[in-house]
């Protein structure tokens, strides 16, 4: 009962894709990123909308902000990588598992 959403769009160089924060207390993993576990970060807005109206920044909405906190770093699922080439004997199996950061939202300011 009357929830507050908020989607927001934040910096896509920085995070890489984080999209659609909607409530605080979320927790979203974006690619690694090079701080520490409990760092507190802050990160520019770049649209934001209530369902209703819609607020663009040029670049960032200006007196918004989200903070998100650290919470920890690791490794996704694995994902096997297979080449071959047909009637050539070539063929290649590799792993690969891509490094992640969880975030947790704290505020949207």
């Amino acid at each position: 009962k009357g929830e507050l959403k908020l989607n927001l769009e934040i910096e896509p160089e920085r995070i890489c894709g984080l999209r659609n924060v909607e409530i605080d207390g979320n927790f979203y993993e974006v690619e690694k990123l090079e701080n520490n576990v409990g760092d507190k970060i802050n990160l520019n807005v770049l649209l934001l909308s209530d369902g209703e109206n819609v607020k663009t920044g040029n670049p960032y909405v200006d007196g918004c902000t989200v903070e998100a906190e650290v919470v920890e770093h690791g490794k996704g699922d694995k994902i096997v990588v297979f080449k071959y080439k047909p009637k050539k004997n070539y063929r290649r199996k590799q792993g690969h598992r891509q490094p992640y950061t969880k975030l947790k939202i704290t505020a949207i300011k």
